[in-house]
């Protein structure tokens, strides 16, 4: 029997690695060649049970370039074609829905999503481009168990996050747990599971509970601590409030998972600024370490 299968399309966090425009830290590195760094792009993962139809986790700004280097998404069948056949949103970052313009071209998918993100996309008219008649689109309840119709079941829950950027108004709220931000359970028709968790702010203890004992986890890996942005002179913003966990630090993931006994563990949507994306670094020796995987694009999770 076919089981599931996971592939990263994108790794890292906003932005890309490296990002567009940033000439210092762990950026400067690939600009200037260094073998230790590997261009990652933004956040997305696939799911399949059959190699055919394909579940798109999030779609990036980077699609396009992730569909042309990920032969399983190829179209293969007449004039107009294409192996996903949905997609699923995890909240309304920009990393996550921008990718959806992309796939505008009159294709049929079924497009999964909470009543908060569809709200997202219904009150910016651009997102129109995605026909009603072509695209279905359905909203998903929390903690209800949905299905795919091509072999791969999820449920989606609440995970301590916050609004998007472009959604702030004043001092938004951080680490609430609504339809704004979800976590997802993909499992497959035998029973094997993964979890998927690009963005938290915080572990709760409910967030303790789901993940324990889990096969595969994909975690937040965006930063490693959490006024990094702050000391690589980049940005304003500490971890906590752009809505993210830092891997390190007493409240940090390493430490929140260490007693979680996750068979695997994988940080993905990793920021241009964590020093893990440098593979000889001590940082990436400490995560390995710690039991913990760095995803690169085209990465692949059988279970």
């Amino acid at each position: 029997m076919d089981r599931l299968r996971i592939v990263v399309i994108g790794a890292a966090a906003g932005g890309g690695f490296p990002q567009w425009n940033c000439g210092k830290g762990v950026s400067i590195r690939f600009w200037r060649g260094d073998d230790n760094v590997t261009a990652r792009t933004q956040s997305s993962i696939i799911a399949s049970v059959d190699g055919e139809q394909w579940l798109l986790l999030n779609a990036s700004p980077d699609i396009r370039h992730q569909i042309m280097s990920t032969p399983v998404l190829h179209p293969r069948q007449g004039e107009r074609h294409s192996p996903i056949s949905a997609v699923l949103v995890t909240n309304g970052d920009i990393d996550h829905i921008a990718g959806l313009l992309t796939l505008r071209e009159r294709q049929p998918f079924t497009l999964f999503a909470t009543s908060a993100v569809h709200d997202v996309l219904a009150r910016n008219a651009i997102f129109d481009a995605l026909d009603r008649s072509t695209v279905e689109r359905r909203t998903l309840t929390l903690e209800g168990v949905f299905e795919t119709g091509f072999g791969i079941g999820f449920e989606i829950f609440p995970v301590p996050g916050k609004v998007p950027l472009f959604m702030e108004e004043g001092e938004p709220e951080i680490g609430a747990e609504t339809e704004t931000t979800v976590g997802v359970r993909l499992f497959g028709p035998s029973g094997e599971s993964a979890f998927y968790v690009p963005g938290c702010a915080r572990l709760s203890p409910a967030l303790r509970n789901r993940l324990a004992n889990a096969e595969v986890v994909l975690f937040d890996g965006t930063l490693w601590a959490d006024d990094e942005m702050l000391t690589a002179g980049v940005g304003q913003k500490t971890g906590q409030r752009m809505g993210h966990m830092s891997m390190v630090g007493p409240d940090g993931s390493i430490a929140a998972f260490r007693d979680l006994n996750v068979r695997r563990k994988i940080f993905v949507h990793i920021n241009n600024t964590n020093p893990v994306l440098i593979e000889n670094s001590a940082e990436r020796r400490q995560a390995v370490a710690a039991g913990w995987e760095i995803a690169e694009d085209g990465m692949e999770v059988r279970l």
